[in-house]
């Protein structure tokens, strides 16, 4: 584990109806226990959130009101893991397909940053682009294909992600 770098990551999702619809309710009441659950996890960092201080849905990075992100950066990437395949999340991500729209694109993205830098949606607009464009990459990978962190040696390793949600559809 690196102590010189940290794991970004963005995931984002076109809602199936507006975040008032309620057919997301169950996606949009479950956000602020998700969202504890990761703050309470060994290795969290830090999560990109709105003006309300409780989640990212209100930041609107693209014309379409249905588009979110969320974004976090972690101790490393078997914290983040952990949290996202292991713990109480990992219900409410499989039922993704109920709540968000089949994404043609890559729609989670890893890449590590510097220890103590906060990352903007733009950073990971931007790794998203670069996974979809190059495939995985030491600047934009997947749990399926990690790259170690610039400080280590290493071939990108298969952390075998839940065949059902590996970052792309």
């Amino acid at each position: 584990m690196s102590v010189d770098w940290q794991l970004a990551e963005i995931n984002v999702g076109r809602l199936v109806a507006p975040d008032d619809d309620p057919a997301v309710a169950d996606f949009m009441n479950a956000l602020e226990h998700v969202n504890a659950l990761a703050e309470a996890s060994p290795g969290f960092v830090w999560r990109f959130k709105d003006e309300t201080g409780v989640g990212a849905t209100a930041v609107k990075p693209a014309p379409d009101p249905q588009f979110i992100v969320n974004m976090s950066v972690w101790a490393d990437a078997d914290a983040l893991f952990e949290y996202v395949y292991r713990s109480g999340h990992t219900p409410f991500m499989g039922r993704r397909r109920e709540w968000f729209e089949r994404f043609d694109n890559a729609y989670m993205a890893l890449w590590w940053v510097p220890a103590g830098y906060r990352p903007t949606v733009n950073d990971g607009l931007s790794r998203l682009w670069l996974l979809d464009r190059y495939g995985p990459s030491p600047q934009a990978f997947t749990f399926k294909a990690r790259f170690p962190a610039p400080d280590e040696a290493g071939l990108p390793i298969d952390m075998q992600p839940d065949p059902w949600c590996v970052g792309r559809a």
